[in-house]
């Protein structure tokens, strides 16, 4: 081996080369993976855009607009408030609904990973919280904090109070305004009636037109409602008119009962029929009420003149206190000591007639 000229020399600086030049290799292929490595690394570390708690609100005004997700209404620790379930809040996020107009500041989720991961941050943070059913309408607080697809979730967060406030102001500005209702002018007081009355006469010819038709179709054995949820207290103002109709079969068992109603019903419209006088008398004199209501002569006891005086203080006039002035109390006195001699003297006389008559 010692030999420059030998066969194992010669080997061995072939061995040598050859490892210098696969490190040389493996030198220039690290350099160039690191290069390529780096911009990945740092594209990983770049934080995500809904990481920032303010974006996550972004996000939230746009979910609790009109654009969002629908919601549902409840009652939860005594206060009405707004849920969902997780599900449709991912698919939402997801795909959401056709006609959606999705800000533009706002970027869109590739994936359900990453909506799912942005719920979790809106639990986390108080945006919203999970919610237990408990009946129709009551949701109660439930200890699981993770979000959960199946879960019901409540929000918490409000929004935009800009409107809030807005509705608060004129609902104080309002209020303030009835209570000026004495001083209003004539016209408006008149138009304030009207309105009153036109609303009362809405609701009363509704909720009778409403019994009608459900007593109709009960008749015939199926339940028709018009507005079946309009009473329903556990129910927001939109929701109260949703559906506008409802047509179910009735439960079995009711046929009597309906047969009863059915019964009674057409013999008060067969009497109404046959007894034309009192049915035009009372038709005549539900005209007349209607009449004298819109006209305000519902108080016929009460003069025009003290109608129109009725937000006046009451002041004596100057002839009342010219009466009250010359009214002589002692001249009562005496009327009422000469009716006493009066009846005494009555009592006397037929006293006196009685002795007669017995002697």
């Amino acid at each position: 081996l010692e030999q420059p000229g030998g066969c194992c020399y010669r080997n061995a600086r072939r061995i040598n080369r050859w490892l210098r030049l696969n490190l040389r290799e493996e030198a220039m292929a690290a350099k160039v993976n690191g290069k390529a490595a780096a911009p990945a690394k740092e594209k990983e570390e770049e934080p995500s855009f809904y990481e920032d708690e303010e974006n996550l609100k972004k996000l939230c005004d746009f979910l609790r607009s009109t654009e969002g997700p629908a919601v549902r209404e409840a009652i939860e620790m005594d206060k009405r408030v707004y849920y969902l379930k997780g599900e449709k809040l991912v698919n939402f996020l997801v795909e959401p609904k056709k006609g959606t107009k999705w800000p533009a500041s706002l970027p869109r989720f590739e994936d359900r990973q990453a909506a799912i991961a942005v719920c979790r941050d809106l639990c986390r943070l108080q945006f919203m919280h999970r919610s237990e059913k408990e009946g129709k309408g009551e949701l109660s607080v439930s200890r699981v904090r993770d979000f959960d697809e199946s879960g019901y979730f409540t929000w918490m967060y409000e929004g935009d109070k800009t409107f809030s406030h807005f509705m608060t102001t004129l609902l104080i500005g309002g209020f303030l305004f009835c209570t000026c209702f004495p001083i209003w002018p004539n016209f408006l007081k008149v138009f304030v009636w009207y309105l009153s009355v036109s609303l009362l006469l809405f609701i009363f010819f509704l909720i009778t037109i409403r019994a009608l038709l459900f007593l109709f179709v009960w008749i015939i054995g199926f339940e028709c409602w018009f507005l079946p949820n309009l009473f329903d207290e556990s129910l927001g103002f939109v929701d109260s008119f949703k559906p506008v109709f409802s047509f179910e079969k009735t439960a079995p068992g009711q046929l009597p009962y309906r047969f009863g109603v059915a019964v009674a019903f057409f013999s008060f419209c067969w009497w109404a029929v046959t007894q034309p006088s009192e049915f035009d008398g009372f038709i005549a004199a539900q005209g007349d009420f209607i009449s004298d209501l819109y006209q305000g002569k519902l108080l016929s006891d009460m003069s025009q003149q003290d109608k129109e005086d009725i937000d006046k203080p009451k002041m004596p006039s100057l002839e009342d206190l010219m009466e009250m002035d010359s009214e002589d109390p002692d001249e009562d006195e005496m009327n009422e000591e000469e009716k006493l001699d009066s009846l005494l003297d009555n009592l006397m006389d037929e006293e006196e007639d009685i002795d007669e008559d017995e002697e």
